[in-house]
């Protein structure tokens, strides 16, 4: 029996013209996973990132929490089905004009249901967004890191991702619909940490979305969805 560690990366730059590297806080919550991990003695036998540049930060601040420094750590297999949908490409495909930046509440929230309303409409296959494959690749290439370990790895097996592919694995594993993935997407919060069982026939739900890292009131604030 293995247990497997899927953890979305770190708070990124939202609203930046570059969202694909972490904020300082998202530095200081990968940090902070790591060092809980290391006070708990956990170690990884084998790790899988995506190739987004948030996930090999994410996984670099790990390192640096549970060994002291970034560079040291178990060498991650690179899985590119485990990077993330694009958002944007989402977005146009029900509102095909340009978006004000998301710098009020109510912005923000706009932005988030054009994406679960173009979501909704790419699982099912109505839509094509450009440059995307189609849902049914995208799934693929999660299940195929699924796959991998479930066939390959034993011991205490670390993903870093990002909350479409890791709810696509939860949907996966627990057989939801196109509609309860995406509330599973939408729920999943910065450095937070899902966990399976598995063995060389199945993988087993048993947590989600945790952050047991940030329970002291002194982090109260580094909880972030985005």
């Amino acid at each position: 029996m293995g247990h497997l560690y899927l953890v979305r990366h770190g708070q990124a730059s939202f609203g930046a013209e570059n969202y694909d590297q972490l904020s300082p806080l998202g530095q200081q919550q990968s940090v902070r996973l790591g060092q809980y991990w290391r006070d708990k003695g956990l170690t990884f036998d084998t790790v899988l990132t995506g190739t987004l540049q948030r996930h090999r930060q994410t996984y670099a601040a790990l390192c640096e929490g549970l060994h002291g420094e970034a560079s040291v750590g178990v060498t991650p297999l690179l899985w590119p089905g485990l990077n993330e949908f694009d958002s944007l490409a989402l977005i146009a495909t029900v509102h095909p004009y340009p978006l004000p930046k998301p710098d009020t509440p109510e912005l923000y929230r706009h932005h988030f249901r054009l994406l679960r309303d173009g979501l909704t409409q790419w699982m099912n296959g109505v839509v094509s967004p450009v440059g995307m494959p189609s849902y049914r690749e995208f799934r693929h290439g999660v299940v195929s890191a699924l796959d991998h370990i479930r066939k390959n790895c034993d011991g205490h097996v670390l993903i870093v991702s990002s909350g479409g592919p890791i709810a696509t694995a939860i949907g996966h594993v627990l057989g939801t619909s196109p509609e309860t993935t995406i509330e599973l997407n939408m729920r999943l919060r910065n450095c937070a940490v899902t966990e399976f069982a598995f063995n060389p026939k199945r993988h087993t739900l048993l947590t989600f979305n945790a952050l047991a890292h940030l329970d002291q009131p002194e982090h109260a604030s580094w909880i972030t969805h985005a």
